[in-house]
């Protein structure tokens, strides 16, 4: 009898343990929370899986919802494309270089919810790239600054500045761009930038996702 009161015991202490881990917050509370802490949070796909291996060294994706953005970091890729909507149970961690991410077990705590809806980015002043924007899709435009970096095989580095302090595009080799190849990517030129608010150690940075994130500035 007291061997059947105290399973029933344990297995309503993990209904409700696993309820409060399942229970989804929004980005913002997530990305709040102490490293370590398991959350579950549900965004749109602003960054495609895969597409930045070259520089994180994973199959990860960027997620946003109406609060905040953050990088989930998958070793296998979940096949997501922009704007997919998707729920995620993972850790809050630290990638190792600045970045704060959300780290799921496996791909079986990646789950794809039905519908898509599309995140629009987010104008911001190149000096204003930092902390505080880590994680959201953003737009930058400013001129060129220095000559196109090459860091591969991780990717290139574009500077540009709009007058409020210098920032680095940072395109990662695994998107397939190459600014060598863009006349308009010179010192001098006034271009504008679409891509995830990111860090590399000290560093802020943007980075975009294909090659249509890379345009000549309007005047």
């Amino acid at each position: 009898m007291r061997t059947g009161r105290a399973v029933l015991l344990l297995l309503a202490l993990f209904a409700s343990t696993h309820a409060a881990a399942a229970a989804v917050v929004s980005i913002a509370d997530a990305r709040s929370q102490p490293v370590g802490t398991v959350v579950t949070v549900e965004g749109s796909v602003t960054v495609p899986s895969g597409d930045f291996a070259s520089s994180t060294f994973d199959q990860g994706f960027g997620l946003q919802d109406a609060t905040a953005g953050v990088y989930v970091s998958t070793s296998d890729n979940p096949n997501l494309n922009f704007n997919r909507r998707v729920r995620v149970t993972g850790e809050v961690a630290d990638d190792g270089f600045g970045v704060l991410i959300l780290r799921p077990a496996s791909l079986a705590d990646v789950e794809t919810l039905p519908g898509a809806s599309l995140v629009t980015s987010t104008p911001e002043a190149t000096g204003a790239i930092g902390e505080a924007t880590e994680g959201l899709l953003v737009e930058v435009t400013g001129t060129v600054t220095r000559p196109v970096g090459n860091d591969l095989p991780f990717g290139y580095s574009v500077f540009v500045d709009d007058g409020s302090g210098e920032v680095q595009i940072f395109i990662a080799a695994s998107t397939g761009v190459n600014p060598f190849t863009i006349p308009f990517i010179a010192v001098g030129e006034r271009i504008t930038a679409v891509g995830q608010s990111g860090q590399f150690q000290t560093q802020f940075e943007v980075l975009p996702r294909f090659r249509g994130d890379l345009h000549v500035a309007v005047p």
